[in-house]
């Protein structure tokens, strides 16, 4: 993501003589007990996996986990440092989505740590354009397998237990297919606009038509000013209610989707907001289902959900 911060040298030289920090936004424990495995989510979605696969056999925290704050500026500190230097497990999500991973692991190396990169595990190469893949129902089942096979490996005489969890999870992601079919069968074709590609793996896998050119999307989402052509295009297709919905990143707010946002309300083009982020006591499967859901009201009834008015 082209707008990112990158940490200076400072903070990689804190990172290099940090300790442990005790307590976190997901739930760390201050002091694991005996035969599990710390690990680190790089996003609370990808924490909550690890969570999920390795249940008492884990303690886990994530670095970016506050869906009110954004993602695209986010700045790693010392606490994130702290985390992952005492990680033996990482997962991240790649694409130059949190790259400042990659710092964090090399300025603080743990013997035996397995760094898990979705993008890596999906084979998507390095020039992918879009690096939201937690919202592609492919992607969470090979992550979650990735993470049973880690967990397998630094600690095999539960291999068994990450085994029946990672079935577990597998069945669990059924009742979000079946949203996603439902929505397919319904309004497969239909028009939608989006801020930017945020769920537009999920709105691909819906079977509906993403309108708003890429280029206005891309821009967006780092930081650039849009083309006016790409603009007059994406305000049509709302002055016209060309679109069944405007999918909202209530995360990345700038003027220009702020003016969008006022231009769909105008012209009752509901609106459905979403997150980079994993909402506070959610799991992934819950959050992805209530998305899907809300996507259907919004093609359904006009209803618009998650965006304060």
């Amino acid at each position: 993501m082209g707008a990112r911060k990158r940490m200076g040298a400072l903070l990689l030289g804190l990172a290099l003589g940090a300790t442990l920090l005790a307590g976190c936004g997901t739930g760390e424990a201050a002091n694991p007990a005996p035969g599990t495995v710390r690990a680190v989510g790089a996003e609370n979605e990808y924490a909550d996996v690890i969570r999920q696969i390795g249940g008492p056999y884990v303690t886990v925290a994530s670095v970016m986990s506050s869906p009110d704050a954004d993602p695209h500026s986010y700045e790693a500190d010392t606490r994130d440092a702290s985390l992952v230097g005492g990680a033996s497990l990482v997962v991240q999500n790649g694409l130059g989505y949190d790259d400042f991973m990659d710092k964090l692991e090399a300025a603080s190396p743990h013997p035996g740590r397995v760094v898990i990169v979705a993008a890596a595990v999906l084979g998507d190469p390095q020039n992918t354009p879009n690096p939201h893949l937690w919202y592609d129902p492919a992607t969470m089942p090979r992550v979650a397998a990735a993470i049973a096979r880690a967990l397998s490996g630094q600690l095999p005489a539960h291999a068994g237990y990450f085994a029946g969890r990672l079935a577990a999870f597998d069945a669990s992601l059924q009742a979000w297919r079946q949203e996603l079919d439902q929505v397919r069968r319904h309004y497969a074709g239909y028009g939608v606009a989006v801020t930017e590609p945020v769920a537009d793996y999920l709105l691909a896998a819906a079977g509906l038509d993403i309108q708003t050119p890429w280029g206005f999307q891309a821009a967006v989402m780092n930081g650039t000013d849009p083309a006016p052509q790409d603009v007059d295009i994406q305000e049509n297709l709302l002055r016209a209610r060309k679109v069944g919905a405007l999918i909202y990143n209530r995360q990345a707010v700038s003027s220009v989707t702020a003016a969008l946002l006022q231009l769909a309300r105008d012209n009752h083009v509901p609106v459905v907001g979403v997150t980079e982020t994993m909402p506070a006591g959610e799991t992934y499967q819950a959050w992805m289902e209530e998305e899907t859901r809300n996507l259907e009201r919004a093609l359904q009834g006009g209803i618009s959900t998650g965006v304060v008015s």
